[in-house]
């Protein structure tokens, strides 16, 4: 169909142009794409076999939807994505407020206007963009921003009581009318105004300062809502809730694979970035391991959730943390340092709700334990645990541990330039050989040789301090040897 040519409703009928309700559009175009095999919801990730088949049966069920789950977990971004199973262009008629089907105006508006000009009512062609209207329910929410209210001045301008339709102004809702209408976070809506929606979802009727107008809307409605906020701000009230067909329950992804490639199409990296700061996969496999460790933590409120914009985010800072020190060492290129991982302690802290016990140690603290029991998940994914050797002779960190022993440290700065970096473990007798058992040593070596330091540290075998940017690996008895002889010459 040339809808260029198509300019009025008598070009429209000529055209043999047949209307359909929403519902029935989403289905039917999901319905060509299922059998085509064309790939639905781009950019939703980890949902392929549990979320998506689910939305796909609500489509054709034409349900109106629920997406229930934690925060950072695609609700919006799923929501959004409907529109792609909507027609690229439909016809409406121009002037009118609720974008009126040509063939079938159900405003007062739409309804004189065809009246009025017959076959020469003027079309306008609506894409499937202009069809998609999202609001976050907040408590100020009024059943005037949703529904609509009456407009004095039109009463008065036009000279019509206020019983008039004409005098309405139409809100959110009925502007969606032949469109898709997402309300996030429905639990935040009050539950007076949660109550002006039961008409609209069952009979698709509207009530405006106790006028009541037969609005046939047609309209598809998405609501997300977050399990937390059920007890902490409100919930969803049992009949709305009964009126919403299909519940369907999200999740953070289950898989490490699926959480690297959600945090790569995400992650806002700049072009002059990549080119300059070296990502191994084992990198970004500590990041994701990190993440999961804070959904798994103890300190860390389990039903609050960590959202998926934690890896986001702390792949932005951990690439901007070499970055830096690749700007103040007049350096051309770099790669991601075991250090470069403190970088990333904003966004942890910035991204997860403590419980008390969290509270009380601290949200520095929880972020550095949780980075190390990330370290220790990818050591023991490539390296023997140390605490799991029996035979002495065949310990492959024996050298390492008697370097440290002997009173030597080692003090790696988060601004050392690359040549300073790798002279200081260089200099850690035993600790390349003990490295190079991964078959992954030679691209990354300097990243695996602090991995197993920072995996040493993290069980405790040697001892690790944290201060002023500066990471300082000791020998737990010569450390406590030299404060001993401190404390005796001070007697």
């Amino acid at each position: 169909m040339n809808i260029e040519k198509i300019k009025t409703l008598g070009d429209l009928k000529k055209s043999g142009y047949q209307s359909r309700h929403i519902k029935d559009e989403l289905r039917n175009n999901l319905i060509t794409k299922l059998k085509t095999k064309e790939p639905l919801f781009k950019g939703i990730l980890g949902f392929q076999d549990t979320v998506i088949p689910e939305l796909e049966r609500a489509i054709l069920s034409r349900h109106n939807i629920l997406f229930l789950g934690l925060r950072g977990q695609a609700k919006t971004r799923i929501a959004r994505s409907t529109t792609e199973l909507l027609d690229e262009y439909i016809p409406a008629i121009d002037g009118s407020d609720l974008n009126d089907n040509p063939l079938h105006p159900i405003s007062r508006t739409g309804k004189d206007i065809v009246e009025k000009m017959g076959d020469k009512t003027p079309i306008k062609w609506v894409h499937r963009s202009e069809r998609y209207v999202e609001k976050l329910a907040t408590p100020d929410v009024s059943v005037a921003d949703l529904i609509g209210d009456v407009d004095p001045i039109k009463a008065a301008t036009l000279k019509l009581p206020y019983s008039d339709e004409r005098v309405i102004h139409f809100g959110l809702v009925p502007r969606a009318h032949r469109g898709i209408f997402v309300i996030n976070e429905l639990p935040d809506l009050q539950p007076r105004i949660q109550v002006s929606l039961f008409n609209i979802l069952q009979e698709g009727d509207i009530q405006i300062r106790g006028f009541k107008l037969r609005l046939p809307l047609d309209i598809m409605f998405v609501f997300t809502a977050n399990p937390e906020d059920y007890t902490n701000r409100g919930s969803i009230i049992t009949p709305l809730k009964d009126r919403i067909e299909s519940q369907i329950i999200t999740h953070y992804p289950h898989h490490i694979e699926e959480s690297k490639e959600i945090t790569r199409q995400e992650a806002r990296i700049l072009n002059e970035q990549s080119s300059a700061v070296s990502i191994s996969e084992e990198v970004r496999d500590l990041l994701e391991m990190i993440v999961y460790e804070a959904r798994e933590s103890d300190y860390i409120d389990e039903k609050s959730g960590v959202s998926a914009r934690l890896s986001i985010t702390a792949l932005e800072n951990l690439v901007s943390t070499a970055e830096r020190r690749l700007i103040i060492n007049n350096e051309k290129s770099t790669h991601i340092r075991i250090t470069d991982f403190w970088g990333i302690i904003p966004a942890v802290t910035g991204k997860v709700e403590l419980v008390y016990e969290g509270e009380q140690e601290g949200p520095f603290n929880v972020a550095m334990n949780i980075i190390q029991d990330g370290i220790e998940d990818l050591f023991t994914d490539y390296y023997l645990d140390p605490l799991e050797v029996d035979d002495e002779e065949r310990d492959p960190y024996e050298v390492i541990k008697m370097w440290f022993a002997a009173g030597n440290s080692l003090v790696l700065g988060n601004d050392d330039s690359d040549k300073e970096y790798q002279e200081k473990l260089d200099s850690v007798a035993g600790l390349e050989k003990c490295a190079a058992h991964n078959p992954k040593f030679k691209e990354y070596k300097y990243f695996w040789m602090e991995l197993i330091l920072q995996a040493l540290a993290a069980k405790e075998i040697i001892e690790v301090l944290i201060e002023n940017n500066k990471v300082h690996f000791n020998d737990f008895l010569s450390d406590s040897l030299l404060d001993f002889n401190d404390e005796f010459d001070a007697i």
